[in-house]
This record gives C-alpha cells, sequence and structure tokens, in this order.
C-alpha cells in the first residue's frame, strides 16, 4: 500500500534511531511498536486522526519517515521532535568518569518527545506499583481489544491507541480481566476524561504539565515523570519513587545501593539531565547493577 507520506527528514543533529525510540515500546509486546530489523514501526493517535509510521535511519542526521492514515501529515511534522531536536545534551556534564564513558558510546542518544501526552500517561498509570512484566501485558490486552486496527500495511497484531472516550467508558469487567486493580482503573478514567485539557499542556512547559498532571488524585511524582520523559522529551524528569532506582543509580555510581530519600540529593548536580543519568546507565556495559527481585509481590487481579 502506498504510504500517505514517504520523506526523508534531515535533522541538524545526530541521532541514534532505536536508543532514543525504545522507551516509549512499552514491552516486547506491545501493539503499538514494533521493531522488524532496521525498521522501527509505530502508531498512534494525532489530533488529526490515527496513523501507522515506519522509521529507518538512513545515517546519522537522516531517517526516512513512511506513514499511512489520516494523521501521516501531522505526524511528518512532528518527526524532529519525537527524536529529539527539543533535547540539548551539549550542556551535560558527566562528572563520572562511567557516564563519561557512555556519553562518549551513545552520541546519538536523544530524548524524544511525543506530545502525545495520554498516550503516555495511561501505560504509566498502569505501571504503578506493579510488576512491570504485568503491567506490560495489562497495557497489551486492553489496546489490543479496544484499539483500532493499524492504517496501512503494518505488522501483524499492531493496533492504534484507543480514544479517550474508550478509555473513560471502559466497564469495571474489562479491567479485572485484563489485571488492572480497581485504584489504577479509577484513576486511569478520572484522567482520560481530562484529556482535551491535559493534551493541551503536551506541547508546553514541563512545569505546568508536572502541576496538571499532578492534580489528578492518584498521579504523582512518578507517574508525571514517566510522562515527561516521553511527551516532553524532558531530559530532567527522572522518576523519583523508582523502586529500583536506589540500586539502579547507586550501585554504579557509588559501588552500593542508595538509601531511598538519598536519592533525589544525589542526583542533584547532574540537573537538568537526571533522566539522562538515568538513561546512560541503562545503557552502559559497565554499569550493571545487582539483579533485584520485585519488592511487591504479584497480583492477579483478574483472580480476585
Amino acid at each position: 500500500m502506498s504510504p500517505d507520506v514517504d520523506a526523508v527528514v534531515e535533522l541538524g543533529f545526530g541521532v541514534d534511531l532505536w536508543r532514543t525510540l525504545s522507551p516509549l515500546r512499552r514491552g516486547p509486546g506491545d501493539p503499538t511498536m514494533r521493531r522488524l530489523g532496521d525498521v522501527v514501526w509505530r502508531t498512534s493517535r494525532m489530533p488529526s486522526g490515527p496513523v501507522t509510521y515506519a522509521l529507518v535511519q538512513l545515517d546519522p542526521r537522516r531517517v526516512r519517515v513512511r506513514a499511512w492514515g489520516d494523521g501521516a501529515g501531522e505526524l511528518l511534522d512532528g518527526v524532529p521532535d519525537l527524536l529529539g531536536a527539543r533535547d540539548d545534551p551539549a550542556g551535560f556534564e558527566p562528572i563520572h568518569p562511567l557516564l563519561a564513558d557512555a556519553h562518549r558510546r551513545f552520541p546519538g542518544l536523544r530524548v524524544p518527545a511525543t506530545h502525545r501526552v495520554l498516550e503516555a500517561l495511561v501505560p504509566a498509570i498502569i505501571e504503578q506499583k506493579v510488576v512491570g512484566l504485568d503491567a506490560f501485558a495489562s497495557f497489551r490486552r486492553l489496546v489490543t481489544r479496544l484499539g483500532d486496527a493499524a492504517p496501512g500495511p503494518a505488522p501483524d497484531g499492531m493496533r492504534v491507541f484507543p480514544t479517550a472516550e474508550t478509555w473513560a467508558s471502559i466497564p469495571t469487567w474489562d479491567w479485572h480481566r485484563a489485571g488492572v486493580g480497581p485504584e489504577r482503573a479509577r484513576t486511569l478514567q478520572a484522567a482520560a476524561r481530562l484529556a482535551p485539557s491535559i493534551e493541551r499542556l503536551g506541547t508546553d512547559d514541563p512545569a505546568r504539565l508536572y502541576s496538571g498532571l499532578r492534580s489528578i488524585p492518584g498521579i504523582g511524582v512518578w507517574t508525571a515523570a514517566e510522562v515527561g520523559q516521553r511527551a516532553l522529551g524532558d531530559p530532567d524528569a527522572v522518576s523519583i519513587g523508582d523502586y529500583h532506582l536506589p540500586a539502579v543509580v547507586g550501585v554504579p555510581l557509588t559501588g552500593r545501593p542508595l538509601p531511598e530519600p538519598d536519592v533525589e540529593a544525589f542526583l542533584e548536580p547532574w540537573r537538568p539531565h537526571r533522566w539522562r543519568v538515568f538513561r546512560l546507565l541503562g545503557l552502559s556495559p559497565h554499569a550493571q547493577a545487582p539483579r533485584r527481585g520485585p519488592r511487591m509481590s504479584r497480583i492477579d487481579y483478574r483472580a480476585l
């Protein structure tokens, strides 16, 4: 099927396509994102309509974009931000030798900005206080069941993120069947009902976005940061409160896990690039924190 858009986007900076976009994928079975060979496939729901798009890196500064669906043109306009145009790593001072090494190894690492707040917020709420594998499975079940078919020649099983109206109207049984507990379901539906307001913050400054999100009951610092990393491309949006953050940051940089209350103060010298520190540590071959089991018991809400 001929694409509605077929263009080569030339960037004013080098980018590592997959490493930049990989935080947008919610687990290997995410029905909105796939990587097949050198092609990164994604779907999205733009204000102008749904879109499927395929990205291929031609060289560090050029990416080919093919897109299908009513949102194709709008998607193309946003590709530079998606690939990190709003992110400026030039002011980043690694300080620690391990971070300096990772910064040299991954020069094309950028922080993507999708400007799609609800698409970042829904999975973040689903991931609150549960094991990641379970949250990924819940998101996959809901999007596969309730999302639209992906436009164009999308890989099998890909779907488009459901509308805000759909998220707001999901009945209790469907939440239960997907494995999402009632507290997260209530938070998610409250956010979906406010979607027009919070989507307007997707091109705004981070402080306003975080303030607006945290005014919704059930959304705190961690969830707001998870959205800021993806919707606004905020390189400082570290997920304070993440269960594994004390070890992921502390072990590589100090040799031991940090006390949880000390994590934020420890990261302060790297402001406004604290999320970049976390990403570089996750990529560095020299920054492997010890494996830790989940700190919360796995709960299958479908069995309750």
